[in-house]
């Protein structure tokens, strides 16, 4: 009896143990279902006030760019990315943090230039976003033209043979051969190519999170590079002397489709290039306009001129090699003009091309070995390093002033010391130097640049002294191209 008592007892408490645990339970369920309606709730009161403040900064957008009328697409856009810039800031400390200090010394330009570079260096600050949509959209227009190769060249390997400055006559008229041409470290036989990796160009949707990647290698090439155009070396066959006629004119006819067709796909490089230019234009004045908008502190000339030059630096990093090689096949002939012009007075010296006596030496050992401007050389050829339009001109400004410091320093040498003392250079005889030294420089690639300079440079520095340097550049590129065809007259000199 008192067994059973204590088993039942036992079985009591079992129960009752397994009762509380069904209780616990249902109740840690009911506190979660809570829990879930409590999330919900403030999960739809979170949407409503994020809804809320949407609307409000619409209103904030639409305030700002009231207009009458009907509104366009642009100006659509543009309040939505305003509208993006409030909502960012909302979110975010660092844009109330600077507008204060810039408005607490308003003259102090680095305060600008830390601002905008700390403005770019944010991946999801909506500038940003839209840089990295305008570089995906100019690279993957660039991308199917660049990825080919350019068509092959003259045999144009130059030997650089300075010991004797004059011409050598006899070697201009020979017939060029048609070989892979590598000239002075610039090859018509491969195109420039981006470091961007292929995947790019299959994805323009910068809303996936992609970004290009900053680092821009110099050296590379596409791994699917091609031949664009394909130079036949054609040879009539071995036949008999009834076929030579018609055998002429099939090639004739052939040569006669393949110029045609050269002709129509430099037509459409050139109206490609032409939109790819006029789209980057609108891309920088929609980067500045939404910078402008961001930082009203930042509307002014000189912060407008340091935030340009800081945009147009991020913008161009990635890009600029694939697009100076469009403007190569577009300038493809008058780069080779120049490549012959350098291989044909590769020994000329300052006075074949115009060059007073007076501004360089002539005593062959008065520079010890190098040749006169060598400097001068030696710094223009620096510009295809660069992948920044605005150090481009600077490089271009400096290459002039040396040429001016050369030209002092030869003219002192020159001249007896009872002579007054008076400008060395005038602006009549910049031309030939800087003629010399772009002919000195070998670098087929100048030609290009400088036209992709007069392109994207504003035009607020094209009017000082940077405009009168790049005018001055290509004007003295033109003169080297032109001087192969003017090679039967002596000594031609640049007036």
């Amino acid at each position: 009896m008192i067994r059973k008592m204590f088993r039942h007892q036992v079985e009591l408490r079992v129960h009752w143990r397994k009762l509380k645990t069904f209780l616990k339970t249902l109740s840690l369920q009911r506190q979660m279902m809570e829990n879930l309606i409590i999330a919900k709730a403030r999960q739809d009161a979170l949407q409503r006030k994020m809804e809320e403040r949407r609307l409000r900064l619409q209103e904030e957008a639409n305030r700002r760019f009231a207009a009458s009328g009907s509104v366009t697409v642009e100006e659509q856009e543009q309040r939505i990315l305003y509208t993006n810039v409030l909502e960012y800031e909302q979110d975010h400390d660092w844009p109330k943090q600077w507008k204060v200090n810039i408005r607490k010394n308003p003259e102090d330009t680095s305060l600008v230039s830390g601002l905008v570079s700390y403005l770019l260096s944010q991946s999801d600050h909506p500038v940003v976003k839209l840089l990295r949509r305008h570089q995906y959209r100019i690279y993957n227009r660039l991308y199917p033209i660049v990825s080919k190769g350019l068509p092959r060249s003259p045999a144009l390997s130059l030997q650089s043979s300075r010991s004797t400055p004059s011409f050598h006559r006899e070697s201009q008229r020979k017939p060029v051969g048609s070989v892979d041409g590598s000239f002075g470290g610039q090859s018509f036989s491969t195109g420039s190519s981006p470091s961007l990796s292929h995947e790019l160009h299959t994805n323009d949707d910068y809303e996936q999170g992609e970004e290009l990647h900053p680092e821009v290698a110099r050296e590379n090439s596409f791994e699917d590079l091609e031949q664009f155009l394909t130079q036949l070396d054609w040879v009539p066959p071995q036949g008999s002397a009834e076929n030579t006629g018609s055998e002429v004119e099939l090639f004739g006819d052939q040569e006669q489709e393949e110029e045609n067709l050269q002709e129509l796909e430099m037509r459409a490089l050139k109206e490609h290039l032409k939109a790819i230019v006029k789209d980057i234009h609108i891309a920088i004045d929609q980067l500045l306009s939404l910078c402008l908008l961001s930082f009203e502190s930042l509307n002014t000339a000189r912060s407008k001129d340091l935030c340009l030059a800081s945009i147009e630096e991020a913008f161009f990093a990635p890009l600029w090699t694939a697009l100076v090689a469009l403007f190569r096949k577009v300038y493809m002939d008058r780069e080779q003009a120049y490549e012959i012009s350098a291989k044909l007075y590769q020994d000329a010296s300052p006075g074949d091309v115009g060059v007073p006596l007076k501004l360089f030496p002539q005593e062959p050992g008065a520079l010890q070995g190098s040749y006169p401007y060598e400097s001068a050389v030696q710094e223009l050829r620096l510009l295809t390093t660069d992948r920044c339009p605005q150090r481009k001109l600077e490089c271009i400004v400096r290459t002039l002033r040396l040429i001016c410091a050369c030209a002092e320093d030869y003219s002192s040498l020159n001249e007896v010391e009872s002579t007054p003392k008076t400008a060395a250079i005038g602006a009549d005889d910049l031309l030939p130097i800087l003629s010399f030294v772009a002919l000195q420089c070998r670098c087929p690639q100048l030609v290009s640049e400088c036209a992709a300079l007069e392109e994207f440079i504003h035009e607020g520095y094209l009017i000082g002294e940077e405009g009168y340097c790049l005018t001055s550049l290509r004007s003295a590129l033109a003169y080297v191209e032109s001087l192969h065809a003017i090679s039967a007259l002596p000594a031609h000199k640049l007036t």
